[in-house]
């Protein structure tokens, strides 16, 4: 085991999830938050959109009365860099069962002017009020058991575009998707993978939000490669998942004009559909 998964391994023991750690936010005051921004989720020198999206999601669950984020969409205008945020909050309704929240994060440029990373809308309730129906035509993705998968670890060399957020997951993606990693792309635009948490932490709803947004690029099996900015992202979370590793299916139907839609399904060990995001990113075509 490897100095970094042996750490992983404690923190999860002693119940220290780093995800919980660099995700926390301090209040401030009502309705503004303070955070520092790990390095330890950044894919090359940008902090990676759905560890952002997690930020964001707590500070709203702390700014509403109700605890859990239904709906969140998240338009990104600069890219976030490690280091001191802060995060205002607005409560735009509250009811009974719904309440609704703007949330925008904030960095600082040299002179110490406060520069928009991300602006977000949301709706939260409780997803242990959900009723247990479930009509759908939906199904969990068919990926091989996961000692047929493969990580960045099994690979001669660090995934293409990836950094240290890859220390801080468990991936195995689906062989058959994995043609980029060989040179040989499939053209299908879909990625899949088995996801977690490198500690050990069980899912819960701000870590799908999380999910969504750490798989490699659809672009890759397109026969792109280099970075994928998140124009916008929108991430509807179903129900509360179980405990275990999640199954996430990512694909891709139009590159058009530079730009692309990744939609994503997130299932949990119970075979529930618990998440799905849809985002629309920029790629670099020359």
């Amino acid at each position: 085991m490897s100095e970094a998964a042996s750490l992983h391994a404690v923190r999860a023991r002693i119940g220290d999830s780093e995800f919980d750690h660099d995700t926390a936010v301090t209040r401030r005051e009502p309705g503004v938050y303070d955070i520092d921004l790990s390095a330890g989720w950044t894919i090359i020198n940008a902090v990676n959109g759905g560890y952002l999206l997690a930020v964001l999601g707590r500070a709203l669950a702390d700014a509403l009365p109700h605890p859990d984020p239904f709906t969140i969409s998240a338009h990104y205008l600069t890219a976030s860099h490690p280091g001191p945020a802060v995060v205002r909050t607005d409560v735009v309704r509250t009811g009974r069962t719904l309440s609704t929240g703007q949330a925008s994060l904030f960095q600082y440029d040299d002179a110490g002017r406060e520069i928009e990373r991300i602006r977000v809308l949301a709706s939260y309730g409780d997803l242990d009020d959900l009723p247990d129906d479930v009509r759908t035509s939906a199904k969990p993705p068919a990926i091989p058991p996961m000692d047929q998968c493969f990580g960045p670890e099994d690979g001669p060399a660090p995934v293409p575009g990836s950094s240290a957020i890859t220390d801080r997951l468990m991936l195995k993606l689906d062989p058959s998707t994995l043609g980029w990693a060989l040179g040989s792309p499939s053209g299908k635009g879909e990625m899949r993978s088995w996801f977690g948490l490198a500690d050990g932490r069980d899912p819960d709803p701000f870590s799908l939000l999380l999910a969504v947004d750490a798989l490699p690029p659809t672009a890759f099996e397109l026969g792109l490669s280099g970075w994928v900015p998140t124009v916008e992202l929108t991430v509807h979370v179903r129900c509360r998942p179980a405990p275990g590793p999640l199954r996430v299916s990512i694909t891709t139907r139009n590159l058009a004009g530079g730009f692309l839609e990744e939609d994503a399904e997130v299932w949990d060990s119970a075979d529930r559909l618990v998440a799905q995001s849809r985002q629309l990113a920029r790629v670099r075509l020359g």
